[in-house]
């Protein structure tokens, strides 16, 4: 039961992140609400989706079918956060200022709404799909149908009552401040999964598997609940390759390089005024 508790909890908490910080992030969009859950429906029904192929897809590609699964779902994620990042930062000055006004006349240069269905959906299928493969793993031991399925229930309701608590807390940051505090846990979060989907393309021999650089286990294990939270807001880890740790840095890079870009084509006061 604790198993399955912790697995279920561990992905649920990283979907509600990405989710919540993406709500938190484009509070006073109208319609986000609707894209938001339309992608937690979507990524729901893929998740069911792999859980009826499981097998198939692990079987794939030589037995390498889920490394190369998650792998891309990862990186297509990691995109969709990009452009989110870099769109924020060229409106979110305009977004701040007229907030209360921001209604349906939005058009030219907003944000597509679609994409936040898309990097939602992404994030619940990955970490659907995850609790889906993982719990096979937990099958293959001692845990009983009925304990996996307690666990499970557990896992999902701690993962949704954190998700829930960090959202509301985002909400309580000034909203002169808000974009920018979720536009860094953003960023992290990405350079995170860019980290992760490496590390599946090495185990699929994608790229070159390597020795890790460093073991830091022993002072803080990512097994713990601080190195998990670690894990999923800044992608720790404690072995990490030099291939993980340049896939973690290069997203960073370029990622802070568009937001940097962006916020100096930042729409001037005025062209605001006129939506």
């Amino acid at each position: 039961m604790l198993s399955s508790t912790i697995i279920v909890f561990r992905e649920v908490l990283e979907a509600a992140l990405i989710i919540t910080i993406l709500m938190a992030a484009t509070k006073g969009l109208p319609g986000r609400t609707q894209w938001i859950f339309g992608g937690i429906i979507a990524g729901l029904f893929g998740s069911l989706i792999v859980a009826f192929s499981a097998s198939a897809i692990a079987s794939t590609f030589e037995g390498l079918g889920q490394e190369l699964f998650n792998a891309g779902i990862m990186l297509t994620a990691v995109l969709m956060l990009a452009w989110h990042n870099i769109w924020m930062s060229k409106h979110a000055r305009e977004l701040v200022a007229h907030l209360k006004q921001v209604s349906s006349k939005i058009n030219d240069g907003s944000l597509p709404l679609y994409f936040l269905s898309v990097a939602t959906g992404l994030a619940v299928l990955r970490e659907g799909s995850e609790v889906v493969l993982f719990l096979y793993g937990v099958a293959a031991g001692s845990d009983s149908g009925l304990s996996m399925l307690t666990g499970g229930i557990f896992g999902v309701v701690s993962g949704i009552i954190a998700g829930s608590l960090l959202y509301f807390g985002l909400l309580r940051i000034p909203t002169r401040l808000l974009f920018r505090v979720t536009g860094w846990m953003i960023l992290f979060l990405a350079a995170g999964l860019a980290a992760s989907a490496a590390g599946y393309l090495m185990q699929a021999g994608v790229l070159t598997a390597q020795a890790p650089l460093w073991n830091s286990s022993a002072i803080l294990s990512e097994r713990s609940m601080l190195g998990q939270l670690l894990h999923i807001l800044v992608g720790y880890q404690t072995r990490p390759t030099a291939i993980q740790l340049a896939f973690y840095l290069v997203t960073i890079v370029v990622i802070s390089a568009g937001m940097r870009w962006a916020s100096r084509t930042e729409p001037t006061a005025g062209k605001a005024s006129n939506i």
